[in-house]
């Protein structure tokens, strides 16, 4: 009813940027210097990085527990497994966020590189892309599939 009476200019200006979303400059808060550095260090100390609600032990919500489920599957050693608790740090929380440019957690980096979510790991899990990424990385060892003559 009150879209007739609207600007088409503005309808379709207010109608790009929200499409675009909150990576749009207009949306994002800034990430200061050092929690930038902070969250660049975390996601390279370890081969396998998880930012969760919760613990693996106690999971905050239903999709960081299928991200620790999945890990768990392809037997990444608890040894190469470092993950954070964005519910105990505000600060983590957001920054994360704006860091991976990903609205979700959980969020899951290997080698230092950002992989995604929960809905891109059990889409790499399913597809087996998940399994050869971590033998590629060392992560897992290389199961070799043995030829019966």
């Amino acid at each position: 009813m009150f879209r007739s009476a609207l600007n088409p200019s503005i309808t379709s200006l207010s109608r790009n940027v929200l499409s675009a979303g909150w990576r749009t400059p207009v949306f994002r808060r800034f990430l200061s210097d050092e929690t930038r550095a902070k969250i660049h260090a975390a996601v390279n100390e370890h081969p396998v990085v998880l930012f969760m609600k919760g613990t693996p032990e106690i999971p905050q919500c239903g999709f960081s527990r299928a991200a620790i489920q999945v890990l768990d599957m392809h037997g990444v050693p608890s040894e190469k497994l470092r993950t954070y608790n964005i519910l105990e740090d505000p600060e983590l929380r957001s920054g994360i966020k704006e860091f991976s440019e990903w609205p979700t957690i959980p969020q899951i980096y290997v080698n230092g590189e950002f992989v995604g979510g929960c809905d891109i790991l059990l889409s790499m899990h399913q597809s087996g892309e998940l399994e050869s990424l971590l033998e590629k990385h060392g992560i897992i060892p290389k199961i070799e599939s043995s030829s019966q003559s």
